[in-house]
C-alpha cells in the first residue's frame, strides 16, 4: 500500500501556516466589508461605492416603494450561487465548520470561501436580516482547511488550521482577539492543548494586526463610559434584578433558536423551488423595511443591525414600545431571511435582540422600581451578552467579546451572572445551541464536553500485539488457514509480501477471531483481508492513532520503531481499532470497580 498522503509537520511549520491564515482571514474580513458596501450601495441607491458605515442608519433609497423589491433580487442572486456552487455557504455558516471537523475530516472545500463570501455580502447588502460573523468564520475556516488540504498536514493539524482561520476571522471582525481564541475553544476546536492553542492564538494575533491596520484600534461601538451614570453595578441589591434579567434573556435566547429553526421547517414545507420560497421570505423582509421607512424614518430590520444597537447605547433610543417592537420585528426577520434559505450570520441578530430587549427592560425598571435606577445602555450591553451566551453556548466568549467591543470593565462581574444565567435557562429548555440543533437533526452529534480520556494518552508499544510472520503471496491463504486451524486465537497476525517483497496485505487474527464467532473461517474470500492500513512508531499515543485509521479510513496500523518503514522485517506488531475499543472498555470497568461507592448512589 502506498503512503498516506499525509504529513505531520512540526510546531514551527505549524505555527507559520497558522500566521498566513491569520493574516489570509483578516484581509478576508477586509475584502467581505468591502463586498458588503459595494452591494449596498448598488443595491440601495445605484452607485458604485465603498463608503458604508454599518454603525450608521442607511439613508433612504429613491426607490420609494420598489425597496421591496431588493431584497428578493437578492435573494435570487444567492440561491443561483448557493444551489450551483456550494450547497455548504446557506445558512450561518458555523455548523458547516463544526460538521467538517468531526464529520468530514477537516476537509472544507475551497470553493466555500468565495461562494459564501458573494453569497452572504449579497444577503446582508440587500436587507437581510442576517450577521456578517458566521460568514467571516466559515470564509476563515475554508482558508485554514484549504492550506492544511494543501499542505497534506494531518487531520489534527488541519482541524487546528480551520480553529485558526475562524478565531482570526472573529479577531479581525470585532477588533477582539481573546474572543476569537475563546470561541475557537469553546466551539471549534476538538482538542484543547498547546499544540492547537498557540497557532490559534497566533493566527488571532496576526488577522488582529491586519484588522487594527485597516479599521483602526477601535471597539467596534462607541458608548458612554458605563460607570458615569452615577449606578454602582456590583451592588448586592441589583442581584435579584441581574436573577429576574438573565431568565429574561436565557428565554429570549431561546425563542431566538426555536424560531430559525421553525420558519426553516415552514418554508421547507412550502410548495415551488428555492428560489421561490427564498424569493418569499426576503420579499416579507423588504415589505417589513418599507413599513418601518415610511413610519420611523430609518428600515430598522436590515442588515447588521449596529446601527440601532448604536443608537441604544448612546441612549438615543430609549422608547419601550419601539424597542420591544424592533425586538420581535428583528426576530421575525432573521427568521424568514435564513428560514428562507438566506446566507448570513446569527451573531449580529443575537446581539441586536439582547439590546432591544435590554434596554427595553431598563425603562420598565426605571417606571416600576426607580430606585435602582438602571441605565439603558447598561442594560443593553448586559442584554447583549447574555442573548448570546445562550443562544450560540459560547458563555466565556460572550463575555470576553462584549467587553472588547465595548472596552468598560464595570460590566464584567453582572455580565457573568447573566450570562452564566441565560446560558443554564437555554440548556435546560434544550440541550442543543443554535450552531448545534442543524447537526442534530442529521444525526451528527458533537461532544457536549471535552474530557481527557487517559486510556488514549497510553501508547502504542503498550497494546500492538507482537506475534506476526511474514509469506509470499502464492502461499498466502495455505498458510493462514493452516495456522488458524492449529492456533485458533493464538494464531500470529499474517504479512503477505508480494513478488518485490513489499506488504500486499494484512491478515488480523484477533480481529477476524472475533469476527466469525466461533473459531473458524467461513469463507476465505479477500474480505478477510486487509489491504490497507497505517505505519505508526512504538511511541506514537492512542488518541493520535486513532485519528489517523479514521482519516484514512482503514483499520490496521503496523507498528515500527520510528513511525517508518522500509522493509516488512521492521514492523514490531500490529494494532487495530478493534484492539483499541477492547482496551478501552476493560479500561473503564476497571476504573469504574476501583470506585467507592458513597451516599445514595451506591449499590445502583
Amino acid at each position: 500500500m502506498a503512503r498516506p498522503r499525509t504529513i505531520e509537520r512540526s510546531s514551527l511549520v505549524l505555527a507559520l501556516l497558522a500566521v498566513g491564515v491569520g493574516i489570509a482571514a483578516g484581509l478576508g474580513a477586509a475584502l467581505f466589508r468591502d463586498l458588503i458596501a459595494i452591494f449596498h450601495n448598488l443595491a440601495f441607491f445605484g452607485e458604485l461605492s465603498r463608503i458604508y458605515d454599518a454603525n450608521q442608519h442607511t439613508g433612504v433609497s429613491p426607490w420609494g416603494a420598489w425597496v421591496i423589491i431588493v431584497p428578493m433580487l437578492g435573494a435570487v442572486a444567492v440561491t443561483f450561487l448557493v444551489q450551483n456552487f456550494a450547497p455548504e455557504a446557506k445558512g450561518h455558516g458555523v455548523p458547516e465548520v463544526i460538521d467538517a471537523i468531526y464529520y468530514r475530516g477537516g476537509v472544507i472545500r475551497p470553493t466555500v470561501a468565495g461562494v459564501k463570501a458573494l453569497a452572504s455580502s449579497i444577503s446582508i447588502a440587500t436587507g437581510g436580516a442576517v450577521g456578517r460573523e458566521g460568514p467571516i468564520i466559515q470564509i476563515g475556516s475554508a482558508l485554514g482547511s484549504g492550506v492544511g488540504q494543501a499542505t497534506m498536514l494531518r487531520e489534527w493539524q488541519r482541524n487546528t488550521l480551520i480553529a485558526a482561520g475562524a478565531a482570526a476571522g472573529i479577531a479581525a471582525t470585532f477588533n477582539a482577539p481573546l474572543g476569537g481564541l475563546l470561541f475557537a475553544i469553546e466551539i471549534i476546536l476538538p482538542e484543547t492543548s498547546g499544540r492547537t492553542l498557540i497557532p490559534v492564538a497566533l493566527a488571532t494575533g496576526a488577522a488582529s494586526f491586519v484588522g487594527r491596520a485597516l479599521f483602526g484600534n477601535t471597539p467596534s461601538f462607541d458608548i458612554p463610559a458605563l460607570a458615569n451614570n452615577g449606578l454602582d453595578l456590583n451592588s448586592p441589591e441589583l442581584l435579584l434584578v441581574y436573577l429576574v434579567f438573565g431568565v429574561l434573556m436565557g428565554l429570549a435566547a431561546w425563542l431566538f433558536n426555536r424560531s430559525i429553526y421553525l420558519f426553516e421547517d415552514l418554508f421547507e414545507r412550502l410548495p415551488g423551488n428555492a428560489y421561490l420560497r427564498h424569493v418569499l421570505g426576503m420579499g416579507c423582509v423588504g415589505l417589513m423595511m418599507y413599513v418601518f421607512v415610511t413610519t420611523t424614518g430609518h428600515y430598522y430590520v436590515d442588515g447588521v443591525g449596529y446601527a440601532t444597537i448604536q443608537d441604544i447605547l448612546q441612549n438615543a433610543l430609549t422608547a419601550p414600545g419601539l424597542l420591544l417592537l424592533l425586538f420581535a420585528a428583528k426576530l421575525l426577520a432573521t427568521s424568514l431571511t435564513l428560514g428562507s434559505g438566506a446566507s448570513g450570520g446569527v451573531f449580529s441578530p443575537a446581539l441586536y435582540l439582547g439590546a432591544t430587549l435590554g434596554g427595553a427592560f431598563a425603562v420598565g425598571m426605571q417606571q416600576i422600581a426607580p430606585w435602582f435606577e438602571l441605565d439603558v445602555a447598561t442594560m443593553a450591553v448586559l442584554g447583549m451578552a447574555g442573548v448570546v451566551a445562550g443562544s450560540t453556548g459560547a458563555a466565556l466568549t460572550a463575555i470576553v467579546i462584549i467587553f472588547e467591543m465595548t472596552r468598560d470593565y464595570h460590566v464584567i462581574i453582572p455580565m457573568v451572572i447573566i450570562v452564566s444565567i441565560a446560558y443554564g435557562i437555554r440548556q435546560f429548555l434544550t440541550a442543543d445551541t443554535i450552531y448545534t440543533f442543524k447537526l442534530s437533526r442529521r444525526n451528527h452529534p458533537v461532544p457536549a464536553s471535552l474530557e481527557t480520556n487517559l486510556f488514549m494518552l497510553r501508547k502504542a508499544s503498550d497494546f500492538y500485539d507482537p506475534r506476526v510472520v511474514r509469506v509470499g503471496s502464492t502461499r498466502g491463504m495455505a498458510e493462514i488457514r493452516r495456522r488458524f486451524r492449529r492456533f485458533g486465537r493464538q494464531t500470529p497476525n499474517v504479512l503477505v509480501l508480494d513478488a518485490e517483497g513489499g506488504i500486499q496485505s494484512i491478515f488480523s487474527s484477533r480481529r477476524h477471531y472475533r469476527l466469525t464467532g466461533r473459531g473458524r473461517i467461513r469463507s476465505w474470500a479477500d474480505e478477510h483481508m486487509e489491504d490497507e492500513y497505517i505505519v505508526v512508531g512504538a511511541d506514537d499515543l492512542i488518541f493520535d492513532i486513532v485519528g489517523r485509521l479514521r482519516a484514512a479510513h482503514c483499520e490496521v496500523a503496523l507498528v515500527t520503531p520510528d513511525g517508518h518503514m522500509n522493509h516488512p522485517r521492521e514492523v514490531q506488531g500490529v494494532l487495530t481499532l478493534s484492539d483499541v475499543a477492547r482496551s478501552s472498555r476493560l479500561a473503564r470497568q476497571m476504573a469504574r470497580r476501583r470506585e467507592p461507592r458513597h451516599g445514595p448512589s451506591a449499590g445502583r
